[in-house]
């Protein structure tokens, strides 16, 4: 008998997880925004590599829900003031902004 039990809870685990990981998918994406020359953006990435040049050498890390003030923009890349654990100016990917 406790067979059946046994396969309803890995079906429906499978299926809670296949429907997790939908929403996950379809809320992610959607909610990244490229950034906005002058505005001070929130970081939607889970992290955000804030480097010394477009592609340069790693100086820190953003983390989601920590903001960064868009001075410039060059190429796919964003130049301004990182706050949270790195409060300094550099560079990060565009299209990571809530």
């Amino acid at each position: 008998m406790s067979a059946p039990r046994t396969i309803r809870t890995v079906r429906t685990t499978a299926v809670a997880a296949a429907v997790g990981a939908a929403l996950l998918f379809a809320s992610g994406p959607a909610q990244a925004a490229n950034g906005t020359i002058g505005e001070r953006e929130t970081v939607c990435a889970q992290d955000l590599f804030v480097r010394t040049d477009p592609g340069g050498a790693w100086m820190g890390t953003l983390y989601q829900g920590q903001t960064f003030l868009v001075e410039s923009k060059q190429s796919g890349w964003v130049y301004g003031f990182a706050y949270g654990y790195i409060n300094r100016h550099g560079w990060v990917q565009d299209g990571w902004f809530c």
